[in-house]
Order: structure tokens, then sequence, then C-alpha cells
């Protein structure tokens, strides 16, 4: 039972002006018209994102500290009548969470990620670098089978401008987005070859296979070591590291190096995935969300390889790539050589959005099986490689490589070759 509040007049008066004040809010919104009171498609795309954020983001706390629902507020305060206006609203309305990895992906970039997790690209084939001068953007390699290899662009060739803007103003990324598009379409290049005299190039963009998963074999002092490279996480990467290993194994491997040098990371389930054939029955990585519930993946019994491992890093070795070296390392099944990692130890996911735009939204942190909480420190590897840093793994000449191999040959029993 409850009581009801004291009235501070007759109540039959009361009752009939809140009666009168209803009646009139009901009169003056009938007077509006229905598009008065709708918000435009556009607006809408605002309110749609600042929902999506709302609703997943990890930390909800930091929603208080920047007055998030004000935000949304100053954002629809705006003349919003494109998508360009509501694009440029919703960036707005993020830059406060303080959180780079939460963004707006503009419906070309949320497309052609979307591809690379496929395992495939719309563009030149060219992969790319920060080189030494913090504004330099250079080519690490063309891909195979690509309109750069097929225009004989060279390993370490600076990269200076795409379409006439200047790679120092576009920035690393900026220079990935502008070299991609539609197939068939074209795009100028500049480039710098050694101390040559920069030269302009046209290519044709077309569909390019990434292949995220090379493998060969190698004879180190007398040893077969198994050599695997994974350069991102994309969906068919878990059965193409599956068959690497059959296929390395038939050749009767001693021992695997497993390079993870500049795999910014990818699809987290790939990553997962080849943790789980390298480990057996081990604790792979450690989950929070944003409802602080704490979920530990642990590996399957059984391992597609179980010999002895060196796994080469560096500072592009990011987020899904971390959690499989520190599941690796933390578990003693591979030491890590080379410089220490980038340290992402945020998850996000990709959330599409109704006019083919879409968002990335962090909606957990990580930590590797002991607990280490890697997010802006990295992974500092067992072994650290000397300078410079070969700009090409896996390829000729790479120093890193040969330390790697000579440093498994090592504490392997004996040379396979008698004659070695």
């Amino acid at each position: 039972m409850f009581s009801s509040p004291p009235h501070l007049g007759r109540p039959g008066c009361a009752l009939r002006r809140a009666t009168a004040l209803v009646v009139a809010v009901a009169l003056w919104l009938g007077a509006l018209s229905p598009a008065a009171l709708a918000l435009s498609d556009t607006q809408q795309l605002v309110v749609e994102t600042w929902r999506l954020v709302n609703q997943s983001y990890l930390d909800p706390a930091q929603f208080e500290r920047i007055r998030w629902r004000r935000l949304r507020q100053r954002a629809l305060e705006q003349p919003i009548s494109s998508s360009e206006d509501a694009y440029r609203a919703i960036e707005g309305m993020l830059i406060p969470l303080g959180d780079p990895y939460t963004r707006l992906l503009l419906p070309q970039d949320y497309a052609a990620l979307q591809s690379t997790n496929q395992g495939t690209v719309s563009g030149v084939g060219l992969q790319l670098a920060a080189g030494e001068s913090d504004q330099a953007v250079v080519v690490i390699a063309p891909l195979d089978d690509s309109p750069a290899s097929e225009a004989q662009i060279q390993s370490g060739t600076e990269l200076l401008s795409v379409d006439g803007v200047s790679t120092a103003e576009l920035g690393l990324d900026g220079t990935a987005a502008a070299l991609r598009g539609p197939s068939g379409s074209t795009v100028l290049v500049t480039l710098r070859d050694g101390v040559a005299k920069p030269r302009e190039l046209e290519l044709e963009r077309r569909q390019v296979d990434l292949h995220p998963v090379r493998s060969k074999r190698l004879r180190v002092d007398g040893h077969t070591l198994g050599y695997l490279r994974i350069t991102q996480f994309a969906e068919p990467v878990p059965e193409q590291v599956k068959e690497a290993l059959r296929d390395l194994q038939d050749q009767a491997i001693e021992g695997l190096i497993l390079d993870l040098r500049n795999n910014t990371g990818g699809l987290v389930s790939a990553g997962l995935a080849v943790a789980d054939a390298l480990l057996d029955n081990r604790p792979i990585v450690v989950t929070e969300d944003r409802g602080g519930l704490v979920s530990p993946q642990q590996s399957g019994p059984g391992q597609l390889f179980d010999g002895p491992m060196i796994t080469l890093v560096n500072p592009g070795t990011a987020s899904a790539s971390e959690i499989l070296a520190g599941a690796l390392q933390d578990n003693g099944r591979s030491r890590l050589a080379g410089s220490r990692t980038y340290g992402k130890g945020l998850i996000q996911t990709l959330i599409s959005l109704s006019d083919s735009s879409g968002l990335a939204v962090t909606v957990a942190r990580y930590l590797t099986p002991s607990g280490r909480d890697i997010q802006n420190e990295g992974i500092e590897p067992d072994l650290t490689l000397s300078a410079p840093e070969p700009l090409n793994p896996g390829a000729d000449g790479d120093t890193w490589l040969e330390q790697a191999g000579k440093l498994l040959a090592s504490e392997l029993p004996g040379p396979t070759d008698p004659d070695s």
C-alpha cells in the first residue's frame, strides 16, 4: 500500500488545468506537418550512428565524461542536407571519445575493408610502409600478379604522390586508401627509385589477391626449416595455414619460422583459429567486454605442428597478430624475435550503416594468457634483432630471417645433412 501526495490546491482545478495543457500541446503538434516532426535520412544517419555506438562501445563511462547526449544534439543542430554533411557531423561527434579505432568508414572505405577481410582488394597491389622520414611512404613489395608487379615497381621505391596529392599530406593510411578504387579505373603515381629523378606512372586498378599466407622450405646449417608468413588475418587464412603446414611437414621440416612482421591484424577469429592450430589445449587470450564480462579463449586438443618454432615480430605487428604472438610467447610455445610490437589491445566490430557506410566500434579489450595488457605497450620480443630492419620480409637479403634461421637451427640436434 502507498499513500498519495498532499494536494496544494483544490483537486478539481488542478485536474482541469492539466487536461487543458495536454489538449493544447496535442493541438500544436497536430498543426505541424509530418516533415517537421520527422528527421531527414541524413539526420537519421547521425542518430543511427549515435545509437549503435551508445549500445556497444567498450567504455560507457566515457559517455558521461564527454556529455555524449549533448554531442548528439549539437550534431543535429548543424545543417545536414547531404551525406557529406552527415559524415562531418558524425566524425565530429566521435572525436571526443578519444578512441582512434572507433571511427566512421565511408562507403568506399567500408567496402574496401570488407573485401580485404575476404583476402582481396581492388587496387594496384602495392604493400606500403612508413619510410625513415615520418612523412615518407615507401614500397615494401608489389603483390604477385598485380598492376604494380607488372609495372616492375621495386622494393624500396619511394611513393611521392597519388593523383597529384603528396603522400606527406595523405599519410600512410590515406595513401593506401587513395590507391584503392573500382576495377578498371586508373591512378597516377609519382615514384622515386634511389637517386633517380621522380617519374610518373599511370596504373589501372583491378581485383588483386592479397596472398595473406606464404610458405617455403629453407635449408640452414644442414637443417630443413619451414617458413610461414602471414601478412593479415582474413577469412581464408586459417585454412591456408593448415594447407601450408601440411605441405611443409610433407617436406620433413625440423622447425618452423612464423613471420608476423607488418601484420596489422584483421579478423580476430582468424587469428584465434591459427593459435588453435599451433597450441595444444592451452590458453590463447582473455577478453573483457563493456559489462566487465571476462571470457577466456582456450585452444582445443592437438596441434598441426608441434616442433620447435621462432616467431618474427616488429612494430607493424598489431592487434590479432599480437594476440597470436602473445599466446605463443606466454605458453612457451615459441620465442619472439625482432623488435617490440605495436601495442593494440582493443578489439573492434564492424557495423553496417543504412547508406552503405560503416562503423568500426571498440567493443572489448584483451589480455595475453599471463594477464598482460599490451595497449600502447606492445610485446617485447625474447630476442632483439639488429638494425636496420629489412624492408621486404621473406625476400632475398632478409637479414632477420637469416638470423632467425640460424637461431632455430642451433637448437636442433646435429645437421640433417652429414656433409654440412
